[in-house]
Formats: C-alpha cells, sequence, structure tokens
C-alpha cells in the first residue's frame, strides 16, 4: 500500500492556516480589485475537490488504497479553498464567495477510465504547480504572495502522489497503463495546438450538462481563466515549456524512454497502440 508512506510523508509537510501563514504583514496598498476578483475565483475553482473526489471514490471502488489517499488529497486542496476564502474574509470580505457560488461548482462527472482520470489529474498539479508559482511572482501584496507559494509546494507534492499511483499502475496493467498515460499525456502537453491551456478545470465532464460541465463553466466569470493566465499572470511559453517539460521528464521516467518533444511522445503512443 501507498497510502501510508504517503500519509506519513505528506503530514510532515502540511502547513497551518493560523500559524504558517504571516497574516500580520498584509499591506492593503498592495492589492489591487482586479487582483481580489482571482483570487475569488481561485476560491471557488479550489472548491471542485469536491466533484472530483466523489468521483474518484465512484470509478475506484476496488481500489481501497488509492481510495484512502484521496482523504488527504480532498482536506488538502479544501484548505486550498478555505486559506483563500480567509483572506478576502480578512481583508476583502465583499468578495468572498457565497455558498451558492461554491456550491455551482459541485456537479456530477461522468464516468471516466480511470488510468485516463489519473494522468489527467497528475498533469493538472503540474500546471498548477507552476500556475500558482507564476501567480505567487505576479502578485505584490506579502501576504498572497506567501499563500500562492505555498499553495504551489502543495500541488508539486500531489503530482508526485500521483506519479507513485502511476508507477504502481504500469506494474500492475502493463501495456493498459502506459497507452493511458501517454493517450492524455500527448493530450495535456498539446496546448499550443489546442489553443486553450488544458486542466481538468476546464475540460468537460458531463455530457447531458454541456456546454456547462466544466469547472470555469460554472464560475461567476467563465472567461477569468484565460484572462488571468494571458493578462494578468503573464503564463508565456516559456511557463508553458516548464508544464511539457514536467509531463516530457516524468513520462520518459515511467516509460524508460527519452521524450525531448510532444512529437516523440506521440510516436511511443502510436507504437504501443499498434502492439
Amino acid at each position: 500500500m501507498l497510502y501510508p508512506e504517503l500519509f506519513t510523508s505528506l503530514e510532515k509537510a502540511r502547513w497551518n492556516m493560523a500559524d504558517d501563514i504571516p497574516w500580520d504583514q498584509f499591506d492593503a496598498s498592495q492589492l489591487s480589485d482586479d487582483q481580489a476578483i482571482t483570487i475569488k475565483m481561485n476560491a471557488i475553482t479550489e472548491w471542485s475537490a469536491l466533484p472530483a473526489t466523489e468521483m474518484f471514490l465512484r470509478d475506484n471502488t476496488d481500489d481501497s488504497d488509492f481510495s484512502a489517499f484521496m482523504s488527504i488529497w480532498f482536506y488538502e486542496e479544501q484548505k486550498h479553498s478555505l486559506v483563500l476564502m480567509e483572506y478576502l474574509r480578512r481583508f476583502r470580505p465583499e468578495l468572498c464567495p457565497t455558498e451558492e457560488e461554491l456550491h455551482a461548482v459541485r456537479f456530477p462527472f461522468d464516468p471516466a477510465p480511470r488510468l485516463e482520470t489519473l494522468m489527467l489529474h497528475f498533469c493538472g498539479e503540474v500546471r498548477l504547480t507552476q500556475w500558482y508559482r507564476r501567480a505567487s511572482e505576479w502578485h505584490d501584496e506579502p501576504v498572497i504572495k506567501h499563500i500562492y507559494d505555498t499553495l504551489s509546494r502543495d500541488e508539486a507534492r500531489h503530482g508526485g502522489a500521483y506519479l507513485k499511483y502511476m508507477k504502481r499502475a504500469i506494474e500492475r496493467f502493463g501495456d493498459e497503463a502506459r497507452r493511458a498515460f501517454t493517450k492524455i499525456g500527448v493530450l495535456m502537453a498539446s496546448s499550443a495546438r489546442s489553443g486553450k491551456p488544458l486542466h481538468p478545470t476546464n475540460l468537460h465532464v458531463n455530457e447531458a450538462l454541456f456546454p456547462n460541465d466544466t469547472i470555469q463553466s460554472r464560475l461567476p466569470d467563465p472567461d477569468w481563466l484565460e484572462h488571468w493566465l494571458d493578462k494578468q499572470i503573464c503564463f508565456d511559453k516559456e511557463c508553458e515549456g516548464r508544464v511539457i517539460g514536467g509531463i516530457l521528464r516524468n513520462l520518459s521516467n515511467l516509460m524508460g524512454q527519452t521524450f525531448e518533444t510532444v512529437q516523440q511522445l506521440n510516436l511511443f503512443r502510436k507504437q504501443l497502440a499498434a502492439a
């Protein structure tokens, strides 16, 4: 089982919202209205760990180890939402999300192949690590800079935990897992070709609710994400390269191959499919 090991390692890294966030360093002059609104949107987006956890538990009923890990992931992701809301409650209470706004992102996800879903969320953690790192650099206000840096480190640890389950899946399922991981890897590393940043929160997950079946589509401002990335934190080609590089490096290690480009990964994927 991986859960006991992951519990121990993540417990050692856990931070305390009351003691480890420097609330007394807040500088109101360094926070604009536009910046505060993005904090609200991220707080609501993080709340979507709730329906994601419900999905994971439903689709992994025969895997108690992974399901137990969800207790850690869910707790820490909900704490991300909570610390962003606490920031707003203290310093911009008029922007704190309402319960209705939070509940709007809780809706059922259609069942999906669990290996593909595992890889999708691994890639999501890699991407979110970089998004939050960039957000910390963009902000000037000291407390929110610290919060985003803290969240970025958490997301990186979560990615590492998912990677351990991916390694275990390859040991158990062999090429079935390799095909699933390379398929989603090509998709998630091809954001330039798709014309938008790919993340679990902006992918369609419920056919009956289409087109309002992405997390982002159910936010108060459905268009905020791309504006935040392109115009505010300026998540440019170099930043995107770090996401793609992280996906390719980890898949290289998993597959025992060397993937320096998405094209090389796609060629390997086609070889697996043909086999």
